[in-house]
């Protein structure tokens, strides 16, 4: 079994209790729309998550059965993308969470977070092999129609608004917007707007800010470069309450760094 990168920003106000998860729930989860967890096992699982411990939360979430599933798949993606060394099992987990969802899928058709965390792990998995290269396979449609299905169950999916804003500013960075538009119905304006959507529901959010920032870059060229570091800045200013935020932080800190 490889062994798992710890999180590098261990913070005792990432540690939450039961009691603390329920009354924070909200705020952590504006962005994603997860409901609540009914079972212990999957509130620990979520515990473990929020707290930057990525491989006990997959443990207790598959542990827990599908109630637990979208916590371990949260995990492993956000775990995979930012703190996982080795590419090559990066894409492994990828395909893993990918495989896993689509179980959920067919067992709770209207679990949101099972479309939108298959569309996540394959369009993180997509960025690993190239973007045109996994257009080729079909990816790219399959990451749509993911979250579509989404935002049709849960219109407030902030997180699903970003993934959609950034699948329309891939395909058309990549292919261009007449060929974006006729193969794989990517257009500028409805990026643009899913990006905007997204902040506006969750208007605390680091990573919806970078994402918008690169998105903005490629749908509307280095014209748009100081807005673009604006949201970068502000990105880099807020005020993360568990592990996956502050890795967001982190990495718009970073960036500005370079």
């Amino acid at each position: 079994m490889a062994k798992w990168t710890a999180f590098p920003h261990v913070d005792k106000a990432y540690a939450y209790t039961g009691a603390t998860l329920k009354t924070n729930w909200d705020r952590l989860h504006r962005g994603d729309c997860e409901p609540f967890p009914k079972d212990i096992k999957s509130q620990e699982a979520w515990i473990a998550f929020h707290a930057g411990e990525y491989e006990k939360a997959v443990e207790a979430g598959l542990g827990a059965g599908t109630s637990g599933y979208n916590a371990a798949d949260k995990a492993i993606c956000i775990y995979a993308n930012y703190l996982e060394k080795s590419e090559a099992r990066k894409l492994k987990l990828f395909e893993e969470a990918a495989a896993r969802c689509e179980e959920l899928q067919k067992k709770e058709p209207k679990n949101v977070n099972a479309y939108y965390l298959h569309a996540y792990a394959l369009g993180r998995y997509s960025q690993g092999i190239s973007v045109a290269k996994a257009l080729t396979r079909g990816l790219g449609g399959k990451v749509k129609a993911s979250l579509e299905q989404a935002l049709k169950l849960e219109p407030r999916h902030a997180d699903a608004h970003i993934a959609l804003g950034t699948y329309h500013a891939e395909i058309i960075d990549k292919v261009g917007a007449l060929i974006g538009g006729m193969t794989y119905g990517a257009n500028r304006d409805t990026g643009m707007a899913h990006f905007d959507k997204a902040l506006k529901l969750n208007p605390d959010s680091a990573v919806a800010r970078i994402e918008y920032a690169n998105g903005m870059i490629m749908l509307l060229g280095k014209a748009r470069m100081k807005d673009a570091e604006k949201l970068y800045r502000d990105a880099a200013k807020c005020t993360p309450l568990d592990a996956m935020e502050r890795l967001d932080v982190e990495l718009a800190r970073s960036e500005l760094e370079d």
